[in-house]
């Protein structure tokens, strides 16, 4: 291999380079190790986390320990089938050589990360799916960094953080490194075998998201580290990015609690995830339901029937910002700090302490009323007798929350006012874009394709970055392909030039 150039940039060798330390990257860069490739994992972040530390967490699985036990007979088939009917209209242009690697692979992804120590709860029932696949991991989602991270140093992954890649190193149409800031520091670190992209999706630029979906290019995404990394590596190589324009999202969802909760607090120990697997298949909905609603009061969305009833939206300047029952996600981008708050009355606030108007769900699992923010989530909860007092709780000007109330009463054409207090707010409220679809096209291998359907040699992608026209619609089948292609391309690009 060619020393670079420029000697004044600290080089170093190894067999395989992966960009990124999420769920994907850590899988890719293990399963590479275990195949007795050299590798060096490079993560911006200041820890391994990417999307998947952040997601709801659940993978979609068939032929699975959990639908053994349950006594479900199904198959990758029957899961190939139904993912169709997730993608709707689009089924006709998905990618379905990637769909079928993942039904008849992803079964020894949950495997092996129960092999690891992660526990499932499930599985649970996701129509159109014709049978239960959907497993949940205990306690959360970041249990898989914990258990995927703590492997990664058990085989030698040399994982290092606050390390961004600059560019590829592109020699006679190979990649053979990456250029990266390390601690500040600008190296360069040349790969033997290949160069594997796992930088998640574009969630967080404005610049991709603006490319193929205007509409949202302004609205934040969860993961404030994906920026499409990835994606421009391979593009100015000849890559192409599919579906661009599908984005999960924007959705309405409550800001965060300041301190972690209690679910996100829980170590992912064994002992304790299978104790509360066992408890959440054998104890009564009742006893369960404080445990659950500290999930459903902190990760979902609020209904829509809020706004139906007659709840408004207020900016931090005390204004009304949207039509409430007209996309009002799409309008936070350019609200002061991009968040807002739902504000209504106590006519609305009677109908939301009790069936049929909750707040917000888990589908099948649990509802969360309004008592239920109140006792779980104090810091969203703000309630006063007056509208200047329920203004000083949420920290905007009493006057103008004033006067925009009397302004919304006297224009509100055929939908409730708000009325007699006491009055409420939950918030802040923000509005997220959770997930962009578009990857680089590539192979069954997990190469990266130039238009021309060609690999690029030296070069992979998986994960969101290596999507490439899989379409991933329905919960828990990110997951699925982060994990599932993280193992297949680890022991593809071992393998090259060996």
């Amino acid at each position: 291999m060619t020393r670079p150039t420029n000697v004044h940039v600290p080089y170093e060798e190894t067999d395989i380079v992966v960009v990124g330390g999420g769920g994907s990257g850590l899988t890719a860069a293990i399963f590479a190790r275990k195949a007795g490739a050299r590798v060096i994992l490079l993560e911006k972040h200041t820890e391994l986390r990417g999307s998947t530390g952040l997601s709801i967490g659940s993978i979609t699985a068939t032929g699975t320990w959990h639908q053994k036990r349950a006594g479900i007979k199904d198959s990758p088939q029957a899961h190939f089938e139904d993912m169709a009917k997730f993608a709707g209209d689009l089924a006709a242009n998905d990618n379905e050589e990637l769909r079928r690697i993942l039904v008849e692979n992803v079964t020894e992804s949950v495997d092996w990360l129960m092999s690891l120590g992660v526990t499932f709860y499930g599985p649970m029932p996701e129509p159109p799916h014709r049978a239960p696949r959907m497993h949940n991991i205990i306690p959360n989602s970041r249990a898989y960094i914990y258990f995927v991270a703590r492997e990664a140093g058990r085989v030698g992954v040399d994982a290092r953080v606050d390390a961004a890649v600059q560019r590829l190193v592109v020699e006679g149409g190979r990649v053979v490194g990456v250029v990266a800031r390390i601690a500040g520091q600008e190296r360069e670190i040349r790969a033997r075998r290949a160069v594997i992209l796992a930088t998640g999706d574009y969630s967080s630029s404005p610049e991709w998201k603006g490319r193929f979906n205007p509409a949202v290019a302004d609205v934040d995404g969860v993961n404030t580290t994906n920026m499409g990394d990835g994606h421009r590596f391979g593009e100015d190589l000849g890559a192409q990015v599919k579906f661009g324009e599908i984005v999960y999202g924007p959705n309405l969802r409550f800001m965060p609690p300041p301190k972690p909760s209690l679910l996100l607090s829980l170590p992912p120990h064994p002992l304790l995830t299978n104790a509360m697997r066992i408890a959440l298949e054998r104890l009564p909905a009742a006893l369960l339901r404080p445990f659950i609603l500290s999930f459903v009061t902190t990760y979902l969305s609020p209904e829509p029937s809020l706004f139906r009833e007659g709840a408004i939206l207020i900016n931090k300047n005390g204004e009304r910002f949207a039509d409430e029952l007209d996309k009002p996600n799409y309008a936070f981008g350019k609200q002061p700090d991009k968040v807002g708050y739902i504000v209504f009355d106590e006519a609305v606030a009677k109908k939301f302490r009790k069936w049929p108007y909750f707040i917000s769900t888990a589908p099948g699992v649990a509802y969360a009323y309004l008592q239920d923010y109140r006792r779980n989530r104090p810091d969203l909860f703000h309630k006063a007798s007056t509208l200047g007092g329920l203004a000083a709780s949420m920290g905007v000007a009493a006057g103008r929350l004033e006067a925009e109330i009397a302004r919304y009463n006297a224009s509100a054409a055929g939908r409730p006012k708000l009325a007699k207090g006491p009055y409420y707010a939950l918030g802040p409220v923000k509005s997220w874009i959770i997930l962009t679809d578009g990857g680089l096209t590539v192979n069954r291998n997990h190469q990266v394709t130039r238009a021309d359907g060609g690999a690029i040699p030296g070069l992979y992608a998986v994960g969101s970055t290596g999507q490439g026209g899989l379409l991933l619609e329905g919960h828990g089948h990110h997951l699925a392909w982060a994990f599932t292609s993280g193992r297949l391309a680890g022991r593809h690009a071992a393998g090259a030039n060996a």
